[in-house]
């Protein structure tokens, strides 16, 4: 039987190397599993990480493609942004939602809880369905060059089977939010 409290790796010291308004890398020096010694990088994160997929009355839902300088690229998402640790999961979702497309919704559901890349971060993500969407304004952030390009759900689905949507928020999002609607359709 697996004993999944057991933590089978040893801090011997650590010592924060960088920080700044969104993370925090440390360096820790640890004994593996097989004690062996060596040193482990943690970036933490200062926010948690919340995906948005919107959908309307029609079955549309609204992407946001932006350049994302870490990858060098172009990326098409769903809404997303940070929240802060300590703030309501389901508030920066609603905030994130209005400031990236304009819309609020009159339901809420979440759907996944996940972690992004954790043999590195401790970031953790929530990914929320918003339905019953009203129209309003955009707020974009001064770091935000965002596009919105509204498509079927079913082609933001096509879109993460065929590799054209990579982010792992947005993948994992819209898969799940896929296979929940079909049971929901079931369902009725």
């Amino acid at each position: 039987m697996i004993d999944e409290t057991h933590n089978p790796w040893t801090t011997l010291s650590s010592k924060n190397i960088y920080q700044n308004p969104w993370i925090k890398v440390r360096e820790d020096q640890v004994l593996n599993p097989k004690g062996g010694e060596g040193i482990y990088g943690v970036v933490s994160m200062k926010n948690k990480a919340i995906g948005i997929i919107p959908i309307d009355d029609e079955g549309y839902t609204y992407l946001i493609g932006q350049y994302r300088y870490p990858l060098n690229e172009y990326s098409w998402e769903i809404p997303m942004g940070g929240g802060l640790v300590e703030n309501d999961i389901l508030e920066s979702a609603k905030r994130e939602l209005q400031e990236e497309t304009g819309f609020t919704a009159a339901k809420w559901t979440n759907i996944c809880r996940l972690h992004t890349s954790n043999s590195v971060t401790d970031e953790e993500g929530f990914v929320f369905l918003a339905q019953e969407l009203t129209a309003g304004e955009t707020a974009f952030e001064e770091t935000e060059e965002l596009h919105i390009k509204k498509v079927p759900f079913s082609e933001a689905v096509r879109m993460a089977m065929n590799n054209e949507i990579t982010d792992a928020i947005s993948v994992a999002g819209i898969l799940k939010a896929h296979l929940l609607l079909q049971q929901e359709a079931k369902a009725q």
